[in-house]
């Protein structure tokens, strides 16, 4: 079992100071394109996405939501980062330019604002959601000719350029509005679970097991697996490994798998 500054530490949100949003296709049984609307049982077959919250700064997985790409999926990932940071603003939030973010991330994080009262008569104006001051979003724009991407822009949606260059100057890993942390984390996970490689013979037949070890690659990942550019140089020719979860103050060493599989779980009590 773990020590005792583990089993305390780690039930703490991470260390996290800004995020990167993206979804990693896979699919179930067979291709969307051979799954028909009218049958039940195609409901839980076909594409199946990764939607996935990380954190640049300490490679670390913050929340995964597995399933269709739809709207209701993004509102999920979104709040349950929040919950898992704790509710804090982040420096900086990033993502491509799938269009559900913006709502999803407004929809998190608007705080009400009471309405001036106007002297006239009647009923005063109702309390209105407004974005905070501190949050700031700006997306990834690529444009691609046969395949390869030839022009890369980017857009603030929330926030001004000012306040997001402000905050890329605070960060540890980023000099630019970018994905590219998150989109090679995408490639780290397909060549860890053989289910998410583009074309295999290896691919899911159950949607509940492809979701499960969807789960498990992902969060194993951060607490069992050393990552080398988080590595720390001890002497000339030694260095101390270390996994996103030391890094983000989750925890003091790397787990072994058997660790992390039979940790006591903790069930995350939400407001109804």
């Amino acid at each position: 079992m773990p020590n005792n500054s583990t089993t305390s530490s780690w039930l703490f949100p991470p260390q996290t100071r800004e995020a990167q949003f993206d979804e990693k296709w896979s699919f179930v049984g067979k291709k969307e394109k051979h799954c028909d609307p009218a049958r039940p049982e195609d409901a839980r077959q076909g594409d199946n996405w990764d939607h996935v919250a990380f954190d640049p700064e300490h490679r670390l997985v913050v929340s995964v939501v597995p399933g269709k790409r739809t709207e209701d999926k993004v509102q999920q990932l979104v709040q349950d980062f929040k919950e898992r940071t704790g509710g804090r603003l982040m420096n900086l939030l990033t993502s491509d330019e799938y269009a559900p973010y913006k709502a999803a991330i407004f929809a998190a994080y608007a705080e009400e604002q009471a309405q001036p009262r106007t002297g006239r008569p009647g009923r005063p104006k109702k309390p209105r959601q407004v974005v905070p001051k501190g949050l700031k979003y700006a997306t990834v724009h690529k444009e691609r000719e046969n395949g390869r991407v030839v022009k890369v822009s980017t857009r603030v949606v929330f926030g001004t350029l000012v306040a997001v260059m402000a905050a890329l100057a605070k960060s540890l890993v980023s000099k630019i509005v970018n994905t590219v942390f998150i989109e090679r984390h995408n490639g780290s996970d397909r060549n860890r679970n053989r289910r998410k490689v583009r074309k295999t013979c290896c691919f899911s037949k159950d949607w509940q097991v492809h979701e499960a070890m969807t789960y498990f690659t992902m969060y194993s990942y951060n607490f069992c697996w050393p990552v080398r550019t988080l590595r720390l140089k001890v002497t000339k020719k030694q260095y101390r490994q270390r996994t996103p979860a030391m890094v983000a103050g989750l925890t003091d060493h790397i787990w072994t798998i058997r660790e992390w599989a039979t940790f006591p779980g903790v069930n995350r009590i939400r407001d109804t």
